[in-house]
């Protein structure tokens, strides 16, 4: 690895060490019906955020709530010393992306065959606190 590709690296791991976030990867949920769902808590406080997707009735929102929660257990692991209730935390981007498609044959009439696709996602949460202009 050249000097130039390496320090490139070692700056992306700086600033991920600062982020606070969580992936999904792989989730069997297409991309249009998560986003949905993501559309309803991008922006929100994480408390408030929780309660949404609790009582949302789609089966992503049950993956993006335990999504949530493993988000906000990275940001208590890199923040011992602050609470949870005290730290005005939100979610401050939801970025959903297609995830690899599964292609499956569904026998038709007179010896056909259609083209099932079974869809998948990837999903980014980063969380971050409030300050105190933000919060006006």
């Amino acid at each position: 690895m050249g000097k130039r590709k390496r320090l490139s690296a070692e700056k992306r791991k700086e600033q991920r060490s600062t982020q606070n976030y969580a992936v999904l990867r792989n989730s069997p949920v297409s991309a249009r019906k998560m986003r949905l769902v993501a559309d309803l808590v991008r922006g929100k406080d994480v408390e408030t955020a929780l309660n949404m997707l609790t009582y949302t009735h789609k089966d992503a929102a049950l993956r993006l709530k335990k999504l949530l929660l493993s988000a906000i257990a990275n940001w208590e692991q890199k923040n011992e010393n602050s609470e949870l209730s005290v730290s005005n935390l939100y979610i401050k981007s939801v970025a959903v992306d297609g995830g690899r498609t599964l292609k499956r044959i569904s026998p038709r009439a007179q010896g056909r065959a259609f083209r099932v696709r079974k869809r998948s996602n990837h999903v980014t949460i980063n969380l971050d606190t409030k300050t105190e202009e933000q919060q006006n």
